[in-house]
């Protein structure tokens, strides 16, 4: 890890950055140029301390999933992206050309601070997630290749169905399945969605039983989650679509009043925290 570079670089594009940039208020009599430390390290999830050492050249090495949010909190492009991964020691995740956040969807997430927020692609590659999205489901941005799609995830990767109750395995596997075959014929990036299938078809016996079904939708409709620590939430998902339908901003919101709103209000409070040892 290059620290003289890394931190050079992570001030230069704080500095660059103005609140509104990010969905921050600009208070009136605002000194600091650019974003403060402590703004950054609350866009990407991480505490004030560490990534003050970052810039003091302290730190140690970032994990890949701290290097992925630090790239979100300061807006990077791809090439900005890259660079930072580079600086830090490791390699860049996969290109998805096709799936550059839309800048619509992307102010609208900016602007969600107490819900949970994050924009998909029609093969369920999670693009961007604010920080209460990633302490609610973990960071799904982090995955590369065909497992970035939530799709092939849900059939090869057990660890994708501990966030839902077991009891709704069954519907939405088939949800998903559906949704793939939906994206299959009239997505934005067929080929792939064509890959997906031949890979769960050949390792996946649950899949084929369920593509055998012969269902075909747009979204599923899992409205309770499992959090470590919170247990159960039951959350409504709210859908905003581009215009072609290949991406999704999902907003989970929860009732006033319940449980599960109680729950995530002390989740936006604690963040990525342990309640217990």
């Amino acid at each position: 890890m290059d620290k003289k570079e890394l931190a050079e670089f992570l001030r230069r594009r704080r500095e660059t950055l103005r609140p509104r940039d990010v969905g921050l208020v600009e208070g009136p009599r605002r000194r600091t140029q650019g974003l403060r430390r402590e703004e950054v390290a609350q866009l990407a999830g991480m505490s004030t301390d560490y990534y003050a050492r970052l810039e003091q050249q302290r730190a140690p090495q970032p994990s890949v999933q701290i290097t992925a949010a630090l790239a979100r909190a300061l807006r990077l492009t791809l090439d900005e992206r890259d660079h930072l991964f580079a600086l830090i020691g490791h390699n860049a995740p996969a290109r998805f050309h096709r799936s550059d956040v839309s800048p619509t969807l992307m102010r609208v997430l900016d602007s969600l601070d107490d819900t949970p927020a994050l924009v998909t692609t029609d093969l369920v590659d999670t693009l961007a997630m604010n920080s209460l999205a990633v302490a609610l489901l973990g960071d799904q941005t982090r995955h590369t290749g065909l497992a970035s799609s939530g799709y092939y995830r849900w059939f090869m990767d057990p660890a994708e169905r501990l966030v839902y109750p077991e009891e709704t395995h069954e519907s939405h596997g088939r949800a998903q399945a559906a949704r793939l075959r939906a994206a299959l014929t009239a997505g934005s990036d067929t080929p792939r969605a064509a890959r997906i299938l031949a890979e769960l078809q050949e390792h996946s016996p649950e899949f084929v039983r369920m593509w055998e079904l012969q269902e075909v939708a747009r979204y599923g409709d899992c409205k309770t989650l499992l959090h470590p620590e919170l247990g159960r939430i039951d959350v409504d998902a709210q859908l905003l679509y581009t215009e072609n339908r290949a991406q999704t901003l999902v907003v989970l919101t929860t009732r006033p009043g319940t449980e599960s709103h109680s729950k995530l209000e002390l989740l936006s409070v604690i963040g990525h925290q342990q309640l217990t040892p």
